[in-house]
């Protein structure tokens, strides 16, 4: 069940950004803080808040994912050989609610999270009901037949709000998508900066 059932989008206000890219997002109007105080003049932010800041933006472009799951991803990422800032990202991206938005089977990572609830994704053929599902490499990820024509799906992949990056593959005749690769941070089209050697200096400290 979504953890932000209202408001999702005053997020994008409290981090002053808008998160996602989208239009109609709020803060492309009010720039400021929510609240009585938005508006007030506010301090030099410190280290930890910079930090802080940083992690908050890329945990909740993720949609529903809670604080024990991202601690638990950045820890898996620690243990991996290689540059943890770019083994937290490709983490990320493999889950498959991730990877449903990045289709553009959906408008939004919050109701990528919900159609994968409601069992109309199918990986390799077979239904995976999991949102947090960790696609590797070759896997190929589809609609249900009887899921193709929801006006939720057709809204999103006339959408030109985003694209699908060049890690994936997608053919909408069949409803169809290919996890070619892992990607790098350089490879995600992320609508704002994300600072993941912030967000292991946030969890390293």
């Amino acid at each position: 069940m979504s953890k932000r059932q209202n408001a999702k989008y005053k997020i994008n206000r409290r981090l002053m950004c808008n998160l996602w890219g989208r239009p109609k997002s709020p803060y492309n109007t009010r720039e400021y803080r929510p609240g009585e105080h938005g508006q007030a003049r506010r301090r030099k932010p410190s280290d930890f808040g910079i930090q802080l800041a940083a992690k908050q933006r890329l945990k909740g472009y993720y949609g529903n994912i809670t604080e024990k799951q991202f601690r638990r991803t950045y820890d898996e990422a620690v243990r991996r050989r290689g540059d943890t800032s770019e083994n937290l990202i490709g983490l990320l991206e493999r889950r498959l609610d991730s990877v449903v938005y990045r289709l553009k089977f959906v408008p939004t990572v919050f109701a990528a999270r919900q159609f994968i609830s409601h069992g109309h994704i199918l990986v390799n053929g077979k239904k995976v009901n999991i949102p947090s599902y960790r696609l590797v490499e070759g896997d190929t990820i589809q609609l249900r037949e009887k899921s193709r024509e929801i006006p939720q799906v057709l809204e999103a992949i006339d959408s030109v709000e985003r694209d699908v990056p060049e890690y994936l593959q997608v053919e909408y005749k069949t409803m169809k998508g290919d996890f070619i690769r892992i990607p790098k941070l350089a490879d995600v089209p992320y609508p704002v900066l994300m600072e993941p050697n912030l967000v292991i200096e946030f969890y390293s400290r």
